[in-house]
């Protein structure tokens, strides 16, 4: 961006704090709205039409179009400025949630929550370059530690608002609820912003490998959605997206190489900490934290028949502890260095991750399950702040596109995670039911069947030994689905091991760095 970076030399301390409160309001209604959901899917269902792998896409949607849309931000800021990027946000994400709470078709709720996603994307992109331009080097900690708040803390409250709203209002006004405060965050934003770097000329812009990769990003992301309802190998769907998505990545990596204005700067990827970075971002903060959040609201309100309101105050348990150390982590990051921080936050989330979530199950009490959930929270939000300031630090004008792709792929990542969460979950409980069945002794079982119909029957006309095998049958879902959840939380575990690679490749490039900065100050004295 041409306009000078330095602007947090002219905004005092209570105007910087004035300007972080409007920020982040739109940014946690944006990302609030990412997991508000999760916890009325079972309440969508039926006003929709619509069964699991139908509905799953209301969530799937939004962080696909916030993805896609995420690759705009950084053409658009330069001509719009980061003010007006902001608040042409929050028009389409307030506008779209009006279109949310009235659809009446899953069609309807879909475009919807498109047009909801890519407000978001908008939303995002600028507030955190916002925060990143307003706070001086030194304190660049704490301003991602105040963002991370919004990226961390508010997925995790989502289900707790949903599942409130929905309590004693209706599912509708998880939507509706962002009408007043979009209209105030909106008037406040365009009062109270200043004038922010951005105004080139004419836009600078590679829109067709934008829609190369669009195309690529959404192709991709059907196909996971599809293939366990339709068949990996059975159906021609599947086959014909698994080929368009290569085509179009293909596509667009020969565009990129050949095009005069590259839709992504690569020069950006020469900070290998940068690049490193968005490896982590991708498999720790997409794949395996947002399968989490989708995981734990239909772990407590399906499994644990919970009710949507009960679901969201255990959720709340973890996330205020996202809450407390975000900023907390912002601050350690500036005092004590960002390595440090992620250090001890990635060893407990894959100690979380490994022992603590897959202990879950049907048998655990709700309380005791809330509270296993704890370190989750701690080590949730103490991840953005320290990563954040590790990748952006060295970027400089390129800050605004940086953050851009740190969200695309975190979006791409949450997308990919839901929908393999989705299809582990089904899979996982289809497979353990079948395999419950053949370990049981069948003479015993038959010996019961009468007793226990007769206990069942003596109220209801049914006959006795039907009654009994409805029953069995009933307890061998529950424990199959109790087993698939297990199976399903250690996937995130998986996805964790193999961000956390990146995390110690990031460590031996700050260290080589580091000895070489010495070797240079050695050498000139």
């Amino acid at each position: 961006m041409n306009a000078p970076t330095e602007i947090y030399r002219e905004i005092s301390t209570g105007y910087r704090v004035v300007l972080t409160l409007i920020v982040m309001v739109g940014s946690f209604m944006a990302i609030l709205d990412t997991t508000v959901v999760d916890v009325v899917v079972p309440k969508m269902m039926g006003p929709l039409a619509t069964d699991l792998y139908g509905v799953q896409w209301v969530i799937t949607a939004y962080m696909t179009a916030a993805a896609v849309g995420l690759l705009l931000t950084h053409s658009l800021g330069a001509v719009l400025g980061l003010k007006r990027l902001f608040l042409i946000g929050l028009v389409v994400f307030t506008g779209a949630s009006f279109f949310c709470g009235l659809a009446g078709t899953l069609g309807e709720m879909i475009g919807a929550r498109v047009l909801q996603g890519l407000g978001e994307a908008l939303i995002m992109a600028s507030a955190q370059t916002i925060l990143f331009l307003i706070y001086p080097p030194e304190k660049r900690g704490l301003a991602m530690g105040i963002y991370a708040m919004g990226v961390s803390f508010a997925p995790s409250l989502g289900p707790t608002v949903g599942g409130w709203i929905t309590e004693h209002l209706n599912w509708r006004w998880v939507f509706f609820i962002n009408l007043p405060t979009g209209a105030l965050n909106l008037l406040a934003g365009a009062m109270l912003l200043p004038k922010l770097p951005g105004h080139t000329r004419r836009l600078e812009f590679n829109f067709l490998s934008y829609l190369l990769l669009g195309g690529f990003t959404v192709s991709l992301l059907v196909l996971l959605s599809k293939g366990q309802q339709l068949g990996w190998g059975q159906s021609t769907l599947i086959g014909v997206l698994g080929y368009a998505s290569a085509i179009l990545l293909l596509l667009y990596l020969a565009n990129e190489l050949r095009a005069k204005k590259p839709l992504i700067d690569v020069a950006i990827f020469r900070d290998r900490v940068y690049s490193l970075s968005m490896g982590f971002y991708f498999l720790v903060l997409g794949l395996s934290i947002y399968q989490i959040f989708y995981l734990l609201p239909l772990y407590y309100e399906n499994l644990k028949r919970l009710s949507t309101f009960d679901t969201g105050l255990h959720m709340l348990a973890f996330a205020i502890f996202i809450a407390i150390f975000s900023p907390l982590a912002g601050i350690l990051s500036d005092r004590y260095g960002p390595q440090k921080v992620l250090l001890c936050s990635t060893a407990l989330y894959l100690v979380t991750s490994y022992w603590l979530l897959p202990s879950l199950n049907y048998y655990t009490p709700a309380a005791r399950a809330a509270l296993l959930t704890i370190p989750l929270g701690i080590s949730l939000g103490a991840f953005f702040a320290p990563l954040s300031a590790l990748a952006l630090r060295n970027l400089g004008p390129r800050t605004a596109q940086g953050v851009s792709l740190m969200h695309y792929l975190r979006f791409v990542g949450g997308s990919l995670g839901t929908a393999i969460a989705t299809n582990t979950l089904e899979k996982s409980t289809a497979v353990h039911y079948e395999n419950i069945a053949p370990v049981q002794n069948l003479p015993h079982l038959l010996n019961q069947f009468s007793s226990w119909g007769h206990q069942l029957t003596s109220n209801i006309k049914v006959e006795p030994r039907v009654a009994a095998r409805l029953m069995l049958s009933k307890v061998e879902q529950l424990q199959a689905t109790s087993y698939a959840f297990q199976d399903t939380f250690r996937h995130g575990f998986i996805f964790a091991i193999a961000g956390s690679s990146f995390l110690l490749l990031i460590f031996w490039v700050l260290a080589r760095e580091k000895r070489a900065e010495v070797g240079s100050l050695s050498a000139r004295q």
